[in-house]
C-alpha cells in the first residue's frame, strides 16, 4: 500500500468538504492536520523543477517485451535529448541514435559518452530457478552507472507477494553499499520509493524532492515505479514522457554529479 499514498490527497480533499458542510471545528482540525501531513510528506512534488544544466540527462523506460512500436517508442525517448539510456524487457535489436550500448540479458545502457567499462551483475532472487538476466554495471565519465529490473509485485490471495522483488533489491543494496563515488542507478523497481521493501536501496540514493513523474500503467498512471537515483550528486527535475508502445511511461530525470568514481 506504500505505493499508493500520494493518493492519500483524495482523503483530504474529502476532509475539507465535510469541514465546509458541517463547519465544525473538529471537522477543519482533521482537514488542517491531514492537509498538513500530506504536504510534509509529498508537497516537494508540486514545487517547480530545478532549472540547473544538467550532468546527465537520463531516460528510463520499460520497454516492453510487447511493444509493437519500437521505432515509436525511440523517436518519445529521445525527445528528451538524452545522454543516458536505460531500458528493461529489451528482448530485440533496438536502434537508440546513441553511439555507446551494452546490453546484457533483458537490460541494457545507451551513452552520448563512451562507456569506459560494462558488466552484468548479478541480482537473481533466491529460489528463482529460471534464466534471470536483468541487471548491469557500467562506468561513463568516471560515473558508475547500474541498470536493473527489479522483479514483479505478484498477487496472491494471501495478498501481494514481494518476496522476489525484495530479496534482488537487498542484493543490489548490498553492491551499491560497497561502491565508492557517484553511482546513477536506473530501472524498473516495480515499486515506489515509499515502499519499504526498496529500503535497501531507497536508504542509500537520493531521487528528485518534485515532481511526481508517475509512469504505470501508461494509461492511467498511479505512482512511479520506473526510477533514476543518484548517489553522490542530485536528481534536479524529474518527469514523465508521453505514452509509447509500452504499458509504462518513460521517466526522465536531469542529474548532477558532485563525486566521480574512484575506478
Amino acid at each position: 500500500m506504500q505505493n499508493f499514498l500520494p493518493w492519500t490527497w483524495l482523503g483530504v480533499v474529502v476532509l475539507f468538504g465535510i469541514a465546509v458542510w458541517t463547519r465544525t471545528k473538529a471537522a477543519f482540525l482533521a482537514f488542517a492536520l491531514s492537509g498538513g501531513f500530506w504536504l510534509h510528506a509529498f508537497g516537494g512534488g508540486l514545487l517547480p523543477a530545478d532549472s540547473r544544466a544538467a550532468d546527465f540527462v537520463v531516460v528510463q523506460h520499460n520497454f516492453s517485451d510487447e511493444n509493437a512500436d519500437p521505432a515509436g517508442t525511440v523517436r518519445v525517448l529521445m525527445e528528451a535529448e538524452p545522454d543516458l539510456v536505460g531500458l528493461e524487457e529489451v528482448t530485440r535489436e533496438i536502434d537508440v541514435p546513441l553511439r555507446y550500448r551494452a546490453v546484457f540479458g533483458t537490460v541494457g545502457l545507451w551513452s552520448r559518452y563512451p562507456i569506459e567499462e560494462a558488466s552484468a551483475v548479478d541480482i537473481k532472487p533466491r529460489g528463482l530457478e529460471a534464466e534471470w538476466r536483468r541487471g548491469l554495471r557500467a562506468v561513463v565519465r568516471g560515473v558508475v552507472i547500474y541498470v536493473v529490473h527489479l522483479p514483479s509485485v505478484r498477487l496472491k490471495l494471501s495478498g501481494f507477494d514481494t518476496v522476489w522483488r525484495d530479496d534482488s533489491a537487498a542484493q543490489l543494496g548490498e553492491m551499491l553499499r560497497r561502491e565508492r563515488g557517484a553511482v546513477v542507478l536506473i530501472g524498473d523497481f516495480n515499486g515506489t520509493v515509499d515502499d519499504h521493501g526498496l529500503g535497501p536501496i531507497t536508504r542509500l540514493m537520493s531521487t528528485a524532492r518534485t515532481g511526481f513523474a508517475w509512469s504505470f500503467p501508461a494509461k492511467f498512471p498511479v505512482g512511479r515505479i520506473d526510477q533514476v537515483m543518484v548517489r553522490g550528486g542530485e536528481v534536479t527535475a524529474l518527469w514523465a514522457l508521453r505514452a509509447t508502445g509500452s504499458d509504462h511511461l518513460p521517466v526522465v530525470a536531469r542529474t548532477r554529479i558532485e563525486v566521480r568514481a574512484e575506478i
